[in-house]
Formats: structure tokens, C-alpha cells, sequence
């Protein structure tokens, strides 16, 4: 079992609340083992370019409450080829770092398990993005904070939604799964969810937005996820109208606000939880692997398990969300 003495901690990808919060466990954990600690600056693109610098208890003061990225994240195309992780591969070597810890989602989990099988480095994700999607956790870092925000939006809508009794379509993110929009809807009590995973046609939305009319209900509040397949907020908006003349439609897009802002509680804790879990895997021996937490659990994944599953939508939400949205 190699001997880990160095650990270099990175942050890629998307950026999500609570991975500064990370960031400070890991480099907190591996002080208290008498492990050095550097961060890498830009993602992936900052082992190619070199830009690493030791971190110390004194640089993570204070970030836990941040939103963001203190160390920065950005795409690498260099990081890609294989001559640019070989680049890579040489400047970890002159910083004498042992071991990797990547921040980030499925993409920067990929990155992460081809570096270590080309290279023979020890690494251990850390899952952090908004969308909730990554196979091996129940949670990722910056998900409840996402859906924090995209309610607290909602609660404002819904004043106007009721003051002129029309009906809202709001767009939070998810490109190709339904996580924050399946959970805001439930929490702000919305009429309807669109989904990537389980889409519901016009007509469908038309019949269930009429039978809610027959009951006297004025306003509605419908919540679309970006990669619904039946469009998205903007072009449900005037299919629906399209359908129905007779709706006052109305279209907000929540948008990147929702990867923005002071992480929550539970994201904090969660990240405190997984950072210090992936220092204690690093030591143990541990390389390949993610860590998450499952029924409450601290678990490991195979990266390569990670990256080739999904986390598929709460089928227990998804009745639930039926059962409410009268």
C-alpha cells in the first residue's frame, strides 16, 4: 500500500454551493493525519498548467459559508489528449503529490478514472454538482441548496401567480434528469412537474390544468425542468396556449442563480462528511473510488460505477407529486 504524504485537492466542472465546504474538510482531515495538502487552481487545466499551491489551515478560514469555488473550476481540452494528461501526469510528480482529490460531477469523475488508470495515481471523488445525478450518493454536494433557491423564487411567483390568477411556468435547471425540478415542485407546491425522465405530453398537462379550473383553482404553478422533452418553459407556454386560448401564461427561468449563493446546512454537512471520508479512503488505501452517502451511510463507489449508472428520480416522490398536485 503506498505511503500517501501529499494530497492535491481540485475543483471541476460545474461549480455548486458547499464545495468550498469541502474543500476545507479535506484540507483540515489531512492536517490532523500529517498529510500536506495543495490545491489546484482551474479544474484539470490547472495540473496541465501548473498552477498548485500548498494550502494551509489559514487559507480555508472562513470559506464554509462561500458558494463558489475558491480554487476555481474550468474545462480542460488539453486535459483530454492524451499528451496533456501525460503533462499533467509530470507536474503532479514535481510537487511530489501522491494522491488526487476531484471535486465535481460525472464528467470530472471520468477524468478522474482515466488519469489514474494512465498514470497509476491514487484517486477520490468527491461528488459535487447541482443536478443530484451521479450514481453511488443519495446526495451531492450544492442539490439542496439548488432547490432551496429555486423554492424561495417560487414562494415570490406565487404572490403574483394569485394576485392576477394566472398560471406560471417556471424552468429550473436539469438538463437531462428531474432531480431539482421533481423536488421543488413537491416542496412549493406546484400543480405540475416536467421532467426529462418521465415526460407528460400537452395534452396530458391541458386535461389536468382543465379539471383543476372545474374546481375553481385560479392560479397554477407549473415547474419545467430544462431538458423536459416536450420543450422547454417557453415552448410548453405556447402549446399550452395554443390548446387553450384562454390562458394568461407567464414564463420565468430561474436559471444559474440556482449554482449560485450560501450553501445550506445540509450541504455543508455533507461536505464536511464526504471530505473528510475521501482523506480517511486515501489512507486506508483506498484509489478508484467515490465516496457519497447512502441511507444516511458514508459509502464508496467504483468511479467507474459513478460515471456509467445514473441516480434515477425518487419513484416514491414521483407518487407522491401525483397524489399533491390536485
Amino acid at each position: 500500500m503506498k505511503l500517501i504524504k501529499h494530497i492535491g485537492v481540485l475543483t471541476s466542472g460545474g461549480d455548486a454551493p458547499g464545495m468550498n465546504a469541502a474543500i476545507r474538510a479535506v484540507v483540515r482531515t489531512a492536517i490532523a493525519k500529517g498529510v500536506k495538502t495543495s490545491g489546484v487552481y482551474h479544474g484539470y487545466n490547472g495540473i496541465v498548467k501548473d498552477e498548485i499551491e500548498p494550502l494551509t489551515m489559514r487559507d480555508v478560514r472562513y470559506i464554509i459559508s462561500r458558494g463558489g469555488t475558491m480554487l476555481k473550476s474550468s474545462r480542460s481540452e488539453e486535459f483530454r489528449t492524451t499528451a496533456g494528461r501525460r503533462r499533467a501526469y509530470e507536474v503532479i510528480q514535481n510537487h511530489e503529490i501522491d494522491a488526487l482529490i476531484v471535486i465535481g460531477g460525472d464528467g470530472s469523475m471520468t477524468g478522474a478514472k482515466i488519469f489514474q488508470e494512465e498514470h497509476d495515481i491514487p484517486v477520490i471523488g468527491i461528488p459535487g454538482t447541482i443536478d443530484n445525478d451521479i450514481y453511488g450518493t443519495d446526495f451531492t454536494i450544492g442539490f439542496d441548496t439548488a432547490v432551496n433557491v429555486a423554492v424561495d423564487c417560487i414562494a415570490k411567483i406565487r404572490d403574483t401567480a394569485s394576485s392576477h390568477d394566472r398560471l406560471f411556468l417556471v424552468e429550473v435547471m436539469g438538463r437531462d434528469t428531474g432531480h431539482i425540478a421533481l423536488r421543488t415542485a413537491l416542496a412549493s407546491g406546484a400543480v405540475a412537474v416536467l421532467v426529462p425522465e418521465g415526460p407528460m405530453s400537452i395534452k396530458e398537462l391541458h386535461d389536468h390544468l382543465a379539471y383543476l379550473k372545474s374546481r375553481n383553482k385560479s392560479s397554477n404553478i407549473i415547474i419545467v425542468a430544462e431538458g423536459n422533452p416536450t420543450g422547454n418553459a417557453f415552448e410548453v407556454a405556447e402549446k399550452l396556449e395554443k390548446l387553450h386560448s384562454s390562458y394568461e401564461t407567464r414564463v420565468s427561468v430561474i436559471g444559474h442563480i440556482q449554482r449560485g449563493g450560501t450553501p445550506s446546512a445540509a450541504d455543508r454537512v455533507l461536505a464536511a462528511e464526504l471530505g473528510t471520508y475521501a482523506v480517511e479512503s486515501l489512507i486506508a488505501g483506498e484509489r478508484g473510488v467515490m465516496v457519497g452517502v447512502i441511507n444516511r451511510k458514508l459509502v464508496r463507489t467504483r468511479i467507474e460505477d459513478a460515471v456509467n449508472q445514473r441516480n434515477g428520480l425518487n419513484e416514491e416522490l414521483l407518487r407522491i407529486s401525483d397524489y399533491l398536485s390536485v
